[in-house]
């Protein structure tokens, strides 16, 4: 179910939720998960919101959606995403916000390294952005982008599941990536608690733990030489890689122990616990945290029609604005950069906004010029 604000100021709320909700009253706008979303605002205390009614996903479905063109659809709600669409807000551009629901960071319970937010839950960041962004009449909508592809005037055209399309004179994406892990039994249940990847993000949190580091990916070697100078206790878990005698005394030389090689069977979880990884053997090397670098995959899909160039990594190649190979075309965030952190993938939503304006300035120019020498 989704939730509309008709009318009436609502109390009991925060400034940021107020003007998010009064902006949303404003325009009759639709947005999922409101009611619960008022609901954990003030839990236990009553919230007075004069009608706001449900509306099934059907219904939702089925509104009018703006079809004339925009001078940009951002493809993605996150803080990258969220960047992009508050700079070009801020310059009267006509923006809408594609938004699925689906932040990669959406398991961890809170985020780290964000000047002034650090500790911040990820969902609550989302939430204050999108009030602020709404401000400048942002449209925001709830879906997903199923193909993106040349418009039949100029610019693109962004096909949402479901049938609609919106217009565009340029697209950025920012949508972000997947983690995909290692097919090992006990990885993915226990994600983002006490089996991490990144020690910047969650490595001071487990500080002194005993780790255990799986030996899955090219750069988990790497990755354990890193994590040392968080604990005095790492061991490293070959598993099927084996270790080349250059890694194994750079791994010796940091103080990080090197468990026997053999294929990983599971990790082992006890009382909502990480104990130890166990190997095929019957093994088990214990530990309190293990650290896994997972495949990371970009959620580019939808861009496959317009020919961008990749990296051999499987990422857009982009400039530093985020300009892909396709003008109009933008990348930001970790579907640009999978070793940007929240902060920095705000930063690089906001720097492709600024660019993308100056672009869109040029364009105006050049076009009035032109037809004023043609009057």
């Amino acid at each position: 179910m989704a939730a509309r604000l008709v009318r009436g100021r609502p109390r009991g709320l925060g400034h940021s939720t107020c003007a998010f909700l009064g902006h949303l009253a404003a325009r009759c706008e639709v947005v999922p998960e409101t009611a619960k979303l008022l609901a954990r605002r003030v839990p236990g205390h009553a919230v007075c919101v004069p009608e706001v009614i449900a509306v099934s996903d059907a219904q939702r479905n089925g509104r009018e959606i703006p079809q004339d063109s925009y001078d940009a659809v951002v493809i993605g709600g996150g803080a990258a995403g969220l960047s992009a669409a508050l700079v070009l807000g801020r310059v009267c551009r006509k923006v809408a916000v594609v938004d699925a629901g689906e932040p990669r960071n959406a398991p961890v319970a809170h985020m780290q390294g964000f000047l002034s937010r650090d500790g911040m839950p990820p969902a609550a960041l989302l939430e204050v952005g999108r009030a602020e962004v709404a401000q400048y009449g942002v449209d925001f909508i709830a879906g997903k982008v199923e193909q993106v592809d040349r418009g039949e005037a100029a610019g693109f055209a962004v096909h949402l599941a479901g049938g609609p399309v919106l217009h565009a004179r340029h697209v950025v994406l920012a949508s972000g990536l997947r983690d995909e892990l290692p097919d090992i039994p006990g990885l993915r249940e226990r994600w983002s608690r006490d089996v991490l990847h990144c020690p910047y993000c969650h490595g001071y949190e487990v500080r002194g733990r005993a780790f255990a580091v799986l030996g899955t990916h090219p750069v988990s070697v790497n990755q354990a030489l890193l994590v040392r100078q968080l604990s005095d206790d790492v061991v490293y878990v070959p598993g099927d890689r084996p270790l080349t005698d250059d890694e194994r005394e750079r791994l010796t030389a940091r103080g990080v122990r090197i468990a026997a090689e053999g294929s990983i069977k599971r990790v082992v979880s006890a009382d909502d616990q990480v104990r130890g990884v166990e190997l095929e053997d019957g093994a088990v090397v214990p530990c309190e945290v293990v650290f896994v670098f997972p495949q990371m995959v970009p959620n580019d899909g939808v861009l496959d029609g317009l020919g961008c160039d990749r990296n051999p990594a499987g990422f857009l190649t982009t400039d530093d604005a985020g300009r892909t190979s396709v003008p109009g075309i933008w990348a930001v965030g970790n579907a640009d950069d999978p070793r940007a952190l929240v902060i920095s993938a705000a930063g690089k939503g906001a720097a492709a906004a600024f660019a993308l304006n100056h672009d869109l300035v040029d364009a105006e120019v050049a076009q009035a010029v032109a037809e004023r020498r043609g009057s």
